[in-house]
């Protein structure tokens, strides 16, 4: 006889106990936990996350209705509203942003064993930011603006399986070049960002480091042209189709005299509507057309807050401290980052939202999850009585 533990279960443990334990005691995260282990708290929030539960209550209560179920999951019992509440503003949001790096080095593994869409080596990367507005009154610490409230999630999207690699929380008011300055990148790598943050000097510093970006100018900017090659004409006007109709060499005029100014690449793109593109990079060896489909490819960071806020408890908070909305950040975080490991591992063609749709109605249901995620409507294998079977053994 089979015999399986919940699909919740089977989740947790593609988190290994034992490095989560290390990470509580690199955080001092266990000092005055009252009974109440960091695990447990793991999973109520976790439990909040996936089976998209809107308050403490609900969190407890939830839990509680499977009493009978919880303690192969590593929690003796249900925790009480208050207990949640004091570990959610006191404990060090620090822990969960470990979890979520430790957890990102595994799936990225998984990922990266998957077909690229682009033909070159290169690790291809996109920033970008989205703003969550809260309320100024129970928020006092999120500053934004005299009347509105307001956290900022700057993410570095992996486009190996389009899966979250690294994360800023902070305010409002922390710009995205301030916050994409303070990180470091591998030669070789290839960035993909918006206009928010252009800075030529950040650019310059980029390419003398080996690292290749894509990026669009702003209207107003001011180059000189120190090349440009002519494309031949459309051989086959009559048919519409996306073509570069300029690819130029470029130098910011505002660069210091005394250095080697780097010259960058201005590729002009028409589309077979008739729109005009134009986009910036460094990369020189790569053909026009892909570059404007890796810019193209950035859309994806846009899905993937838009599926961050729909999909999973973000837009609104169960406790009010800075605390706990870190820790329910980052437990969003790594709940995405399970569920898109769950999506690369499947041979089902899931979409996100059906996926976690179907997993919240399933988080504690003894079935075997691979099984489940390649064939999720099919009828699970018969289970014979226990029972049965030792009669059948005895008088056969």
């Amino acid at each position: 006889m089979t015999r399986v533990t919940s699909i919740f279960s089977q989740i947790l443990q593609l988190y290994p106990r034992l490095e989560f334990e290390s990470a509580v005691k690199f955080h001092k995260a266990a000092r005055h936990s009252r009974g109440f282990s960091c695990w447990g708290q793991f999973i109520a929030m976790l439990f909040c996350q996936l089976g998209r539960a809107h308050s403490l209550r609900e969190i407890c209560q939830g839990l509680a209705a499977s009493e009978g179920k919880l303690r192969h999951l590593g929690l003796p019992e249900t925790p009480k509203r208050s207990t949640l509440s004091y570990a959610n503003a006191h404990r060090p949001w620090q822990l969960y942003e470990m979890i979520f790096q430790m957890l990102y080095r595994r799936c990225s593994a998984a990922a990266a064993q998957r077909e690229r869409k682009f033909s070159f080596s290169h690790k291809l990367l996109s920033i970008d930011s989205t703003v969550i507005t809260v309320c100024t009154s129970l928020f006092q610490w999120a500053n934004y603006t005299r009347r509105k409230g307001a956290l900022k999630v700057h993410l570095l999207l992996d486009h190996d399986g389009y899966i979250p690699k690294f994360a800023v929380i902070s305010d409002g008011n922390k710009s995205d070049i301030s916050v994409a300055l303070e990180m470091e990148f591998e030669a070789g790598t290839m960035l993909v960002f918006d206009r928010g943050y252009t800075r030529y000097g950040r650019w310059a510093g980029l390419t003398q480091k080996g690292i290749w970006f894509v990026s669009r100018l702003r209207e107003n900017a001011n180059y000189e042209v120190i090349e440009s090659k002519t494309m031949p004409p459309d051989p086959q006007p009559e048919e519409k189709k996306t073509r570069v109709t300029a690819d130029r060499k470029i130098v910011f005029p505002g660069q210091k005299r005394n250095k080697t100014r780097p010259e960058f690449r201005l590729v002009e793109i028409c589309t077979a509507e008739g729109e005009v593109w134009e986009f910036i990079t460094n990369a020189h060896h790569l053909e026009g057309l892909t570059v404007a489909a890796v810019y193209k490819d950035r859309w994806q960071i846009e899905t993937f807050f838009r599926s961050l806020k729909q999909l999973l408890k973000i837009k609104t908070f169960i406790g009010t401290s800075e605390n706990a909305v870190r820790i329910q950040i980052w437990t969003a975080l790594i709940a995405m980052l399970m569920v898109r490991y769950l999506k690369l591992r499947a041979s089902f063609n899931w979409s996100l939202s059906n996926l976690l749709a179907l997993l919240r109605q399933q988080l504690f249901v003894h079935r075997d999850l691979w099984g489940w995620l390649n064939q999720p409507f099919e009828p699970p294998p018969e289970v014979t009585n226990l029972q049965q079977s030792l009669w059948a053994e005895r008088t056969g």
